[in-house]
């Protein structure tokens, strides 16, 4: 298989735990986790996890969509958005609405090589999908040039830019979103220079929601600096927990926790990226650990409920 195969056998390798262990943290989860008794404490009353991987994937998940859709609800939170990098998850979550109802689910589709790359039909048909649930668009993610190269897969990429210009396909799919002022244009594993010119561009041809994707990771890498210039262009910062985890950190907790209060709180938001075998817990927790590993480090209660619940909600366009 073209990446099927590498790419697999390389996320395989850094699984830790197996998929029993992950069912019993769930059940712990579900029988010790304390009612939220309000704003003032960490929990997860109306949070959004803006990444998670479910099943069914074209590669191991540690759990169903509906499944989690359950233990999200349970767990207080408010909403998900469903990710996969090979195909469309806008019909998954209208399913998962189905299956799990007053759980606010949405749905977005990756511009990999599986969809045909900066494929702005993709994008519209992932955009006209039954229940307008398909919201986020992703610049490429593991066929981007800048993830191939860091980890050295042998596989053609998905280009976004050449000669330090973006691509005419790229810019009409900004200029879809842009019309389209529900949706989200998310930066994907593009390159540092990459991703500040798409924010760019996105900021100055109206779209309405941009978020750039973990920059303060090994893929993009941008500064605390720009990470602050892209603020001033619109675009909300993404922090996911799995960056910061064992057994392969991409930088540390300390490290994260500066870069939120050098960009500021009311510019970042909180996802999991939760759903590798390699986990023992599910999304839920795994936001909760994050509020409180954040909180350790010296962010307020208020600015962690920001980042994971309104801020969420406000890229998604729904009342916070």
């Amino acid at each position: 298989m073209r990446f099927g195969g590498e790419f697999v056998r390389k996320m395989r390798a850094l699984a830790c735990a197996a998929w029993s262990a992950s069912w019993i943290s769930m059940c712990i989860f579900l029988a010790v986790a304390a009612p939220a008794h309000g704003q003032s404490e960490l929990n997860l009353k109306g949070a959004i996890d803006f990444r998670a991987h479910t099943s069914p994937d074209s590669m191991e998940r540690s759990i169903d969509a509906d499944d989690l859709a359950r233990l999200a609800k349970e767990s207080g939170m408010r909403g998900l958005v469903l990710k996969n990098h090979w195909e469309s998850t806008a019909a998954l979550a209208y399913l998962v609405r189905k299956e799990v109802p007053g759980l606010e689910v949405f749905g977005g589709i990756v511009l990999d090589q599986s969809v045909g790359g900066i494929n702005i039909e993709a994008v519209k048909r992932m955009n006209m999908m039954k229940g307008g649930y398909g919201r986020v668009v992703w610049l490429p993610t593991v066929d981007a040039e800048a993830f191939v190269t860091y980890l050295h897969l042998n596989q053609p990429s998905v280009l976004v830019s050449k000669d330090g210009k973006l691509l005419p396909a790229v810019l009409e799919v900004i200029d879809y979103i842009a019309k389209n002022p529900k949706m989200v244009l998310q930066t994907g594993h593009i390159s540092g220079p990459e991703t500040m010119m798409v924010i760019h561009e996105a900021h100055q041809r109206g779209v309405a929601h941009i978020v750039a994707t973990n920059p303060m990771g090994i893929f993009t890498h941008l500064t605390i600096a720009q990470m602050q210039e892209v603020t001033r262009e619109g675009a909300y910062i993404e922090f996911t927990y799995n960056s910061v985890l064992p057994p392969h950190p991409q930088l540390p907790i300390e490290e994260y926790a500066a870069g939120i209060k050098q960009v500021g709180a009311k510019y970042c938001l909180l996802a999991t990226d939760f759903g590798g075998m390699g986990r023992n817990e599910f999304h839920p927790q795994g936001l909760l650990d994050f509020m409180v590993a954040l909180h350790k480090q010296g962010i307020s209660v208020d600015d962690i409920n920001l980042m994971a619940k309104t801020n969420p909600a406000v890229v998604l366009g729904l009342e916070p």
